[in-house]
C-alpha cells in the first residue's frame, strides 16, 4: 500500500472526504451537547451558508438538515443572520424553514419577527407566518431623501416578505 503523502491530489481529495464524511454525519450523534455548525453551499458560486445548533442531523435520503435548539444561521453573501428554536435545510428545494421565535435580520437593519418563516433561497424571499391570534413583525430601514427628492444614499436590499394567512 502506498503512502497517503505520495498519493495523486485526486486521490488525496477523496481520501480526505472519505475520512471527514462519517465524522460529519456522525457529530451530532455523538457530541449532542456540543455546538454544532452545517455549511451549505450554492452549486453556482459556493457562497457559504452556516448554520450553528446545539444538535444537527442530516438525512441524507432526502438530503435535509435539521438543527435544533440555539438555531444560528449566517449567509454573508446575502447579509442575512437568522436566529430560531429549529430549522431545517432542504438542499434539493433549496430553502430553510425556520420555526420557533424566528428573527432574520439582514444588514442595513431590515429584520422579520414570527413564528414560522420559509427562506426560499434562489429566489430571495421570506415567507413569515405568525403564532396563531398574532401578527409578523417586518421592521425596513427607509433612506429620508432631501429637499430635491432624492435619497442621500443608495437604499439597502430590502428581503421581499410575503404574509400567508
Amino acid at each position: 500500500m502506498m503512502p497517503c503523502y505520495k498519493l495523486p491530489r485526486s486521490q488525496m481529495r477523496r481520501f480526505g472526504l472519505a475520512l471527514m464524511l462519517p465524522v460529519a454525519l456522525l457529530g451530532a450523534f455523538v457530541f449532542p451537547n456540543q455546538l454544532q455548525t452545517a455549511t451549505a453551499q450554492t452549486s453556482r458560486e459556493n457562497r457559504p451558508l452556516t448554520i450553528r445548533a446545539d444538535v444537527q442531523e442530516y438525512d441524507a435520503k432526502n438530503q435535509v438538515i435539521t438543527a435544533t435548539g440555539n438555531v444560528q444561521m449566517s449567509y454573508p453573501a446575502r447579509q442575512i443572520q437568522a436566529t430560531s428554536a429549529q430549522a431545517q435545510y432542504f438542499s434539493k428545494e433549496r430553502r430553510i424553514d425556520f420555526s420557533g421565535n424566528v428573527y432574520i435580520l439582514q444588514q442595513g437593519g431590515n429584520s422579520i419577527r414570527a413564528e414560522k418563516v420559509t427562506y426560499l433561497i434562489d429566489e430571495g424571499r421570506f415567507v413569515a407566518l405568525p403564532q396563531s391570534n398574532r401578527q409578523v413583525e417586518s421592521i425596513y430601514m427607509i433612506q429620508e431623501s432631501d429637499n430635491d427628492g432624492q435619497t442621500t444614499a443608495p437604499a439597502p436590499q430590502t428581503p421581499a416578505l410575503k404574509r400567508s394567512n
